[in-house]
C-alpha cells in the first residue's frame, strides 16, 4: 500500500509576495540605505515619521534591485516627497 496518494501532480506556481513581505537582501545592495534608516530611527527614538526621506531611499533601492514589486511612490505614502513632473514646474514658474 503506497503512503502518498497521488491524484494529479501539481506543479508549484510561485507568485509575488504581498505587499510588506519582500525577498531578504543577501547580496547586501541595499545595506547602505538600511543603516541610514535605522541610524535615524534610533536617534529620533524610533519616530518613523522624522526618517521619512531615509525610508523613502531605502524603499527606492529595493524596488531598483527588483527586492520588492515596483510601486509609485505616492501609493507607499510618499506623494509630499516626490517631485513634481517637469511638465507641471513649468506651469507653476510661468507668471
Amino acid at each position: 500500500m503506497s503512503t502518498a496518494m497521488n491524484f494529479g501532480t501539481k506543479s508549484f506556481q510561485p507568485r509575488a509576495p504581498d505587499k510588506g513581505a519582500f525577498p531578504l537582501d543577501h547580496l547586501g545592495e541595499c545595506k547602505a540605505f538600511k543603516e541610514k534608516f535605522m541610524k535615524c530611527l534610533r536617534q529620533s527614538t524610533f519616530d518613523n515619521s522624522k526618517c521619512r526621506l531615509q525610508s523613502k531611499d531605502y524603499l527606492e533601492c529595493r524596488m531598483n534591485h527588483q527586492l520588492m514589486a515596483k510601486e509609485p511612490l505616492e501609493k507607499l505614502g510618499f506623494k509630499d516627497l516626490v517631485d513634481p513632473p517637469s511638465s507641471q514646474t513649468q506651469k507653476d514658474s510661468k507668471p
